[in-house]
């Protein structure tokens, strides 16, 4: 494919199952390469930019202000060519450029246009995200052949709709666009926009700061402009005596795929990611296997995992490669564990503490959230993850004697939440 890039498919697992083990566990680590992040590619774009004008945008000013800043930002880095639109929420969605329900070519009058009714936003009303999500969907669905992106920015909880509605419109718009969200301030609610992101397989983040929104509006749009193919599969196609137990994406967000398996064959599925740039993106997959009877110590390749991109015969496959089983009696051997797969499984085991922590806080119950944010720190800490340790001793304090409680830091906590679903990668995959 013209301007799209290469795709490489790395699989790290553990080699050995005790025998009669039954769980293989492997990570696929998907490189797209030749095509640099924020490089521009041939493939025409379609962007439309969600902002919330409710009345709360107005507590304190400082946030619409900033919010228009950075929309103006994002239209300044759109590509000549690409087809945008911005869209005013508040307890319904309105259009703010054009004046239609249709998207329009960036050039340099379009985007003075859009600028200049920007500018003109008003706080008012209530907030209603399944509206303005539909109304992006009307807008980006008739172009097919484009890579539809969205912005959504929200400083509040979604009160104008009930939570079915919002429910029903995300599902509405999985496999059209992707969108990544953003929270300004304190107010809004990070379980709700998350389940936006992770449908629509984008990225959530917490703009506390009004005067920051600028340069991650700009860092958003820059990445939008870099994607050079949309749509990409992820096909596991198994054996007969295998079955696939779940599919999670690992890096750079951890998000649980398995529901969203689109069967393509007797044993074989595809499952969504999205839109590719120059970048990786890394899998877990766990897989559930029968023992060969026949040859025990055999080695078999129950998994093939392939990126497709679908083109309505069957998909265009773009890179492959293979899970293997092999049992052994060699205790040392079937207890070794990858350290790719030691390292999402722990980073999972994180994640999951992080947020039974923060649910059990949520009900009252500081007790079991007190322990189960410090069992995350305690595994931050194992991990050297610094980053994420240095936000978990921002809610949680444990004393010398090791007494533990939490800290009264609400920015912390929504932290935290945003951001234990995010990992970082430094370098490339360990070799064992």
């Amino acid at each position: 494919m013209s301007g799209a890039p290469e795709f490489t498919i790395e699989i790290n697992q553990n080699a050995y199952l005790p025998m009669g083990g039954h769980e293989v566990h492997a990570v696929a680590h998907i490189k797209a390469s030749g095509l640099p992040t924020g490089t521009a590619s041939a493939r025409r774009g379609a962007e439309v930019i969600m902002v919330d004008t409710s009345g709360s945008m107005d507590f304190p000013s400082s946030k619409l202000k900033a919010a228009k800043q950075a929309t103006k930002a994002a239209i300044d880095t759109l590509r000549d060519g690409t087809l945008f639109a911005v869209v005013s929420g508040t307890g319904m969605a309105s259009m703010v450029y054009p004046f239609d329900e249709v998207l329009v070519p960036a050039d340099d009058r379009s985007r003075k246009e859009a600028k200049r009714e920007v500018d003109k936003l008003r706080a008012r009303g209530g907030t209603a995200m399944g509206q303005w999500l539909l109304m992006a969907r009307r807008l980006l669905e008739p172009h097919r052949d484009a890579i539809r992106h969205a912005i959504l920015l929200t400083d509040g909880k979604n009160e104008s709709e009930r939570e079915q509605d919002l429910a029903e419109a995300i599902a509405y718009c999985e496999g059209v666009f992707v969108c990544d969200c953003r929270g300004i301030g304190l107010d809004w609610r990070v379980d709700e926009v998350r389940k936006i992101s992770n449908a629509l397989l984008g990225d959530i983040g917490l703009v506390s700061e009004p005067a920051d929104l600028v340069a991650d509006f700009t860092k958003m749009m820059e990445n939008a402009m870099g994607k050079a193919v949309a749509d990409v599969a992820l096909r596991v196609r198994t054996i007969n005596n295998a079955r696939v137990k779940y599919v999670k994406q690992t890096y750079p967000v951890i998000d649980d795929l398995t529901a969203r398996r689109t069967d393509v064959g007797p044993n074989a599925g595809d499952y969504p990611t999205g839109s590719w740039g120059g970048e990786s993106k890394h899998y877990h997959i766990c897989l559930e296997v029968e023992p060969d009877e026949v040859n025990p110590g055999g080695k078999r390749r129950p998994c093939q995992v392939s990126v497709v991109l679908p083109d309505g015969s069957g998909g265009l496959e773009l890179a492959k490669a293979g899970v293997f089983a092999q049992w052994t009696d060699d205790e040392e051997l079937s207890t070794r564990i990858n350290s790719e797969v030691a390292k999402v499984t722990g980073r999972e085991k994180l994640a999951n503490a992080v947020q039974e922590g923060l649910e059990a806080r949520t009900r009252g119950d500081e007790t079991t959230a007190t322990a189960r944010l410090v069992q995350a720190l305690e595994l931050a800490d194992e991990a050297g993850d610094e980053h994420t340790a240095k936000l978990l001793r921002r809610v949680v304090e444990v004393e010398a004697d090791g007494t533990s409680r939490l800290r009264n830091d609400e920015e912390g906590m929504m932290i935290i939440d945003v951001e234990s679903h995010k990992t970082a990668r430094v370098g490339p995959p360990t070799r064992d």
